[in-house]
């Protein structure tokens, strides 16, 4: 009877282990099967389950900084961004689940894109990682990193984003349609609404296509 016990704890420990560790969230930690559960449910529709898009008109989020797609998240509940689809999806989140989200699309591996024009991205890197001083255009890199990869909550992943998303998000900073609010509450994006106001159409189309070839 002892033997037969032992083997039964031994097979539950077994079983215990062969559990993905996707599906197991520390104490006070991010509940990352939860997040993964709403991703393939809701997210996946636009942004791909593992965060990649398909499409241009939707943003590839895989590798985003964690704490930057929760805060947008917020900013979508809130109305401080505006996009019907997204702002009714936010509302039917809890805080806790929109930190998990966060962390969860930050784990997944971006696929990327690959840049298509030559001409655009010999212009759009010079841009990416030395500004224009004449026109008061800040570096890229300076706040996106030298990479592209996006730093903390602020500053989103540019590299591998689709070119047309990334040059449509500054035209809408350029048009104040984002970035504007009257509050003071987007703090960077009020900065990107004035840098995005300093550049060309042409200079934001060759950023887009040289941070869509970064890795």
């Amino acid at each position: 009877m002892r033997r037969i016990l032992l083997l039964a704890a031994a097979a539950g420990t077994l079983a215990a282990l062969a559990v993905p560790a996707l599906a197991q969230a520390p104490a006070g930690g991010p509940d990352l099967a939860r997040a993964q559960t709403i991703a393939k449910e809701v997210c996946a529709a636009c942004h791909g389950a593992d965060g990649n898009s398909m499409t241009s008109v939707n943003p590839s989020i895989a590798g985003q900084p964690a704490e930057y797609i929760t805060l947008q998240l917020e900013h979508f509940r809130s109305g401080l961004r505006v996009n019907p689809v997204m702002q009714a999806m936010a509302a039917t989140l809890q805080p806790a689940e929109m930190k998990a989200l966060g962390v969860y699309f930050s784990r997944q591996k971006p696929k990327g894109q690959a840049a298509k024009d030559a001409t655009l991205v010999i212009a759009g890197q010079k841009l990416f990682r030395g500004g224009d001083g004449a026109a008061g255009i800040p570096a890229c890199a300076a706040c996106h990193a030298p990479n592209g990869a996006g730093l903390s909550r602020n500053y989103p992943r540019l590299a591998g984003q689709h070119a047309d998303y990334t040059y449509a998000q500054l035209k809408a900073f350029k048009a104040g349609e984002r970035g504007a609010d009257k509050d003071g509450k987007d703090v960077n994006g009020t900065i990107m609404a004035t840098v995005a106001g300093r550049m060309s159409d042409a200079q934001m189309k060759a950023v887009a296509e040289y941070t869509s070839g970064l890795r």
